[in-house]
């Protein structure tokens, strides 16, 4: 599990295509030295096992379904990644829960430069509208946000000048594809709701909400 709060950037090696499996070169911009094989690690927003390790130099394997559902197959060498290592349990939770499963692949719609931050509006499937809430947590790149407002099949967020600093955000413009995760909690209550066959009077009593 991640938090959503990037703790430095990379830089992508190479990657390695294969007809079954792939394998991502990442050199990392900060201290990986207590990550070991097989740990966890959030690229871009994307959960993967660490294989090789040398030096800041990590190797990772990609599934076929993990690029067909994400941005990593477009990755060239000295492309910028977000990097974020898996959560442990001494560890702040500073952002939101973030899995690193990848719902889809957004296109970035709209930048606008404002006083104190810049506004970007990210174009998703319309099947993950509903997932998607004013005020609630999105990932986007691995980045932890706040949707500041939805519109169709739009969604708005904010991009401070720190968080624009530190991550790849900083630098996406419009028609840009970045990879998107919505809230895991949501579609834990969609699945009890349909089990449940819909919210009533006394759902809502049952679950303490009346």
């Amino acid at each position: 599990m991640f938090t959503g709060i990037i703790q430095f950037m990379g830089k992508v090696k190479r990657l390695y295509r294969g007809e079954k499996m792939s394998r991502l070169e990442v050199e990392a911009g900060g201290d990986i030295g207590d990550l070991k094989i097989g740990d966890s690690v959030a690229v871009n927003g994307v959960c993967l096992t660490v294989t090789a390790i040398t030096g800041k130099v990590f190797q990772a394997e990609i599934s076929e379904e993990t690029l067909s559902r994400s941005t990593l197959g477009q990755l060239r060498p000295g492309d910028a990644v977000n990097l974020e290592k898996a959560l442990r349990p001494i560890d702040f939770m500073g952002g939101h829960m973030v899995l690193g499963h990848v719902d889809a692949v957004g296109i970035v719609r709209e930048r606008v430069e404002r006083p104190g931050a810049c506004v970007v509006g990210i174009e998703v499937p319309r099947d993950l509208v509903k997932y998607i809430v004013e005020k609630g947590s999105i990932c986007v790149d691995g980045v932890s946000l706040t949707v500041n407002q939805c519109k169709d099949s739009v969604f708005y967020v904010n991009i401070i000048p720190h968080t624009a600093a530190v991550t790849t955000l900083g630098s996406k413009h419009t028609g840009d594809r970045v990879n998107v995760e919505t809230d895991i909690i949501g579609k834990y209550i969609e699945k009890l709701i349909e089990k449940k066959g819909g919210i009533d009077e006394r759902f809502l009593a049952e679950h303490g909400y009346l």
